[in-house]
């Protein structure tokens, strides 16, 4: 299937709502082809100066227009793909477009695993005093937090080419576990940090048990 492409240096899921500001030209011409044809576009993640794998979007809505032209619009994740050939330019457009192959994805996770995953979102926030009300196993949706637990652009770029949602949350999951760990040890040291300067008080060594 040919695309129209947007090339960023981000990675985005499906399901994940994404606004966008438009200002390039070619770029206001591709949000004007989407409305009016309509039809959905690619934005492959530009990452060490390569495109190969990203997410293709849907235009939801454009919340404004500017005298400039320049757009701010939402839009939806759908679907992820590969790039199987690139053309900078599309035929008479002065965006890029390439044939993509869709990527299967397979919903195969339990529930244990996501309460599991949520608990550990929650444990974090928390060790950085950040609230997150209302978030319950029912109305919980990874992909709205998937760029606010820490994780690197590499990292996400690799959990985009995942195709089964288990491997997704383990991923996740092993990462929230080392983070949270780290975040506990930086806590600890503060704390010690924080008692330098104080007087201590000892317990006496009895040193009739003391061998050497």
């Amino acid at each position: 299937m040919l695309l129209p492409m947007f090339p960023l240096p981000s990675v985005f899921f499906p399901g994940e709502i994404v606004a966008l500001h438009i200002f390039e030209e070619r770029y206001k011409q591709l949000i004007r082809d989407a409305r009016e044809a309509p039809m959905n576009f690619g934005v492959p993640a530009y990452i060490d100066g390569e495109i190969a794998y990203g997410t293709e979007l849907e235009l939801k809505e454009i919340i404004k227009t500017y005298d400039t032209g320049e757009m701010d619009i939402v839009c939806i994740g759908r679907r992820t793909f590969k790039i199987n050939t690139f053309q900078k330019v599309m035929d008479g457009k002065l965006y890029a477009a390439g044939q993509v192959e869709y990527l299967p994805y397979y919903d195969d996770s339990v529930r244990t695993l996501e309460e599991n995953v949520l608990g550990l979102i929650i444990e974090l926030y928390g060790l950085m005093d950040v609230s997150i009300l209302g978030l319950t196993v029912e109305n919980f949706d990874i992909y709205q937090l998937i760029h606010k637990i820490g994780l690197s652009l590499a990292q996400e770029y690799k959990l985009l080419k995942m195709n089964y949602k288990s491997e997704r949350l383990l991923f996740i999951k092993a990462h929230l576990t080392n983070t949270i760990q780290v975040l506990k040890q930086v806590n600890q040291s503060k704390e010690m940090i924080g008692m330098n300067g104080h007087f201590k008080n000892f317990d006496p060594i009895d040193f009739r048990e003391f061998k050497i």
